[in-house]
């Protein structure tokens, strides 16, 4: 009671009747507190909702103190078309049909013993002009990926927060450092000098974990912005700011957990809404049970339904009012937020024809909204198996309906070629070439998210050691191969960390993010020699890929690689990149009668990185680790 007296008192504030005398105003507010009181209503999910949708269906949750106990029904002969109780009282899943219905208030009225109790309005708004037909990631992108807590600081005021248990303190590795939405507004033209054009923030729902909370995938409530990142509004406006600079944003979604912390997990709406075992069960992680016609049924479900982690409740999907819960959530802060796009986490965790209904009801209302989901394995036929269409998948009438997944077996191989300098027969290069070269199990290889690392993972500057000509290697692959390249926050000013010093070191704070900080990466001047070396090649590299369509969608035809010298084309109709890999420690010179097919009549190629131009009549000589990335010319 008291916390609802003080956001009544906050409200009364806020419509500025200080003034009133204060007898007068007590009486408004007891008045406004026995509205509240009697409404016996405490959260309301979607918290409103958008006229105009293409599945009129809506399902609203109202919970509070045995809501049940209440008969349901809308004014002005609004159609509720379904009501659910579940063996928990405290909650009431009201589904009702919007079609037709204009942007304008509903009158819910809950009755007991036919009698009226309170009646409760709810919002249909607006939608954006054009909003269903939304423009998505693809190829002609680059994705920054973003861990806020650890970026930029741009409002030390929400460090800590009042409904939050953990508080800021940077000299703990794995706690609250206190980056925020603000940070990442403030850094825009930063991110969008290096070529990026999408943004890919790790999520920013609150999570309410006592501790390591900063990575925020153990979320304690969906519809809300952690208050130490911002609030909702923040949120929308970092949307609103990249568009303005033809940007995108992307949001991590989590289909298969929420945190042990999330206000339902105090008491859920049924017993099944997440999964439950006598004792703690974790995934055994083996994801590959999902497809494997031998797997048994023990594995395969202890995959799907155990706990990630013991603070990561599993959410059930079978469960039509979780799957619902999912849909409309993703649809609100699409809608709500002005989205462009959403990374999954652990799409293959969650329940196979749950997570295909929870993807489908998001394209139908976007067709051409994208999502790429993780599906961290190590064989291409798994990995293609989960792509929208995928002919592997179709072989067991699975159609996951996931447009994009993410390159993992690529990445396996960037992990460990620049280290490997004699390419021997499964050694090198050939990795990359042996990758690419089971591309036809994709049904989309351009929809592909290519990187060399993410917040999971060993940055690969810590792999490579810092070695800049294998960098330079590194980021000409993912920026020049198809798909769509990602690129990990700090890595283009040479961060480096190690996983196996824990998951802080590869999630270090930005460089000048923080008042107080030895030196400012984000601009020029407060950069080292060494940053800035890192930063004006990545720059260079990703703002002319942003320029050239033979990269975004051109075809591919690459070249079996000899002596650790990986070759291979990217072209159109108009346009052909040739790209030269070196990665011997010797210099090498490659006779190009070998490659005619692709070169055809151009007779010499400018290399972007370093403008030099090269004969193309003959041979072409290159330093040892190191690259070419040639334009062709007529």
């Amino acid at each position: 009671m008291l916390t609802k007296m003080c956001l009544i008192m906050n409200k009364f504030d806020s419509v500025r009747l200080r003034k009133i005398p204060f007898l007068k105003r007590i009486t408004i507010l007891l008045f406004f507190m026995s509205l509240t009181i009697n409404a016996q209503i405490d959260r309301i999910e979607p918290p409103f909702w958008f006229a105009g949708m293409h599945n009129p269906e809506l399902q609203i949750m109202f919970y509070g103190k045995d809501i049940a106990q209440y008969q349901v029904t809308a004014a002005n002969s609004i159609a509720i078309t379904d009501i659910k109780k579940t063996e928990n009282p405290n909650y009431l899943f009201v589904t009702i049909n919007t079609k037709n219905l204009p942007a304008a208030s509903i009158d819910f009225i809950f009755k007991k013993n036919n009698k009226v109790g309170f009646t409760q309005k709810y919002i249909l708004k607006q939608r954006r002009e054009k909003s269903a037909q939304r423009k998505g990631f693809d190829a002609s992108d680059m994705m920054y990926l973003i861990m806020p807590d650890r970026f930029a600081n741009g409002n030390p005021k929400n460090d800590s927060s009042n409904d939050t248990q953990e508080k800021a303190d940077r000299s703990v590795a794995g706690g609250r450092h206190g980056g925020d939405i603000q940070g990442i507004i403030n850094n825009i033209d930063y991110i969008s000098s290096l070529g990026a054009t999408t943004v890919w923030s790790t999520p920013l729902c609150e999570d309410n974990d006592k501790a390591f909370s900063y990575h925020t995938y153990a979320q304690s409530d969906v519809y809300k912005i952690d208050p130490r990142y911002g609030t909702n509004e923040d949120y929308k406006r970092l949307a609103s700011e990249l568009h303005k600079k033809d940007m995108k944003l992307v949001m991590d979604y989590v289909t298969n957990h929420w945190g042990i912390e999330h206000w339902m997990m105090k008491d859920l709406p049924t017993r099944d809404w997440i999964h439950q075992f006598e004792n703690f069960t974790q995934t055994n992680h083996k994801r590959s049970t999902i497809s494997d016609t031998n797997a048994s049924k023990i594995d395969t479900d202890i995959c799907l339904d155990g706990w990630f982690v013991s603070s990561m409740p599993d959410l059930n999907q079978k469960n039509p009012l979780v799957l619902n819960y999912l849909k409309q959530n993703a649809i609100w802060w699409i809608e709500y937020a002005d989205l462009d796009g959403f990374r999954v986490d652990t799409y293959n965790y969650a329940d196979p024809e749950g997570v295909t209904a929870w993807t489908k009801s998001i394209t139908d209302e976007y067709p051409n909204f994208n999502i790429v989901g993780e599906i961290w394995m190590h064989n291409q036929a798994q990995m293609a198996y989960w792509q929208k269409d995928s002919k592997v998948g179709a072989i067991q009438n699975f159609n996951s309906q996931l447009p994009s997944v993410m390159d993992f077996t690529l990445h396996d191989a960037i992990g460990t070629i620049f280290n490997e300098d004699d390419g021997s027969w499964d050694k090198g290069m050939v990795k990359v070439y042996d990758n690419f070269s089971n591309d036809f199990l994709y049904p989309n290889p351009d929809n592909i998210l290519v990187f060399a690392e993410n917040h999971d993972t060993n940055r690969i500057n810590e792999v490579y050691k810092n070695d800049f000509k294998k960098y330079q290697m590194t980021m000409a692959l993912i920026a020049t191969v198809r798909g769509i390249p990602q690129l990990y926050y700090g890595s283009e000013i040479g961060m480096s960390g190690d996983k196996d010093k824990g998951d802080a070191d590869i999630r270090q704070d930005f460089p000048g993010g923080w008042k107080g900080d030895e030196n400012n990466a984000f601009i020029k001047e407060g950069r080292t020699p060494g940053q800035n070396q890192y930063f004006n090649f990545t720059s260079k590299l990703f703002n002319w890929r942003k320029t050239n369509e033979a990269i975004h969608f051109g075809k591919m035809t690459h070249y079996i690689p000899e002596n650790n010298v990986y070759v291979y084309f990217r072209y159109t109709d108009k346009k052909t990149v040739m790209v030269v890999i070196n990665n011997s420690k010797e210099d090498h010179t490659i006779k190009t009668n070998r490659f005619q097919e692709n070169i055809k009549t151009s007779k010499m190629g400018k290399d972007v990185l370093t403008d030099n131009s090269f004969d193309l009549a003959s041979e072409i000589s290159l330093e040892g680790k190191s690259v070419l990335i040639l334009e062709l010319e007529k």
